[in-house]
């Protein structure tokens, strides 16, 4: 089972779902035009509407994972947002995110305070030591085959 916060129009789900057809997926997105074209998606076993600050977790997911979107969450936030992904998991998190050492805040189409790059893994792994970095990578934006934004991706599994 895989859930999904911040789902969008479900590709990231779609691409899952060619790998492993027999798999349930669950989707958590805020944005209700998303919402309405995930539910066109006849595969996707559970919708939650809502934001991720808002998302209350009500069973484990095999695997947990969120990709672009802890780098728009107020870091006052983050720490319930690290528990949520802990408490929703049964064994693993995947995390793909915008990296950077040490917290700064980029500016977001001309916004301030809407894109934050930070090592969202390493603060997880602080803050529950049961959980051991399994995998690691970069995606890159001129990658012939998979073109993605500029982003490192970390798989956690807990212990």
């Amino acid at each position: 089972s895989i859930i999904e916060f911040g789902s969008n129009i479900g590709l990231n789900l779609i691409a899952i779902h060619q790998l492993l057809p027999d798999t349930s997926l669950s989707a958590v997105e805020i944005n209700k035009k998303a919402v309405d074209e995930l539910k066109k998606i006849f595969y996707i076993h559970e919708i939650f509407p809502v934001s991720i600050l808002e998302f209350e977790q009500i069973k484990r997911y095999d695997l947990c994972f969120v990709k672009g979107v802890l780098i728009h969450i107020n870091p006052d936030k983050l720490e319930g947002i690290y528990k949520l992904l802990y408490n929703s998991s049964n064994k693993y998190i995947l995390i793909a995110e915008y990296y950077n050492p040490s917290p700064v805040e980029i500016n977001y189409r001309g916004h301030k305070g809407k894109l934050f790059k930070r090592d969202f893994a390493g603060e997880i792994m602080d803050l529950f030591p049961d959980i051991d970095l399994i995998d690691y990578g970069f995606c890159y934006h001129r990658d012939p085959n998979f073109p993605q934004d500029d982003i490192n991706w970390f798989l956690l599994r807990k212990k």
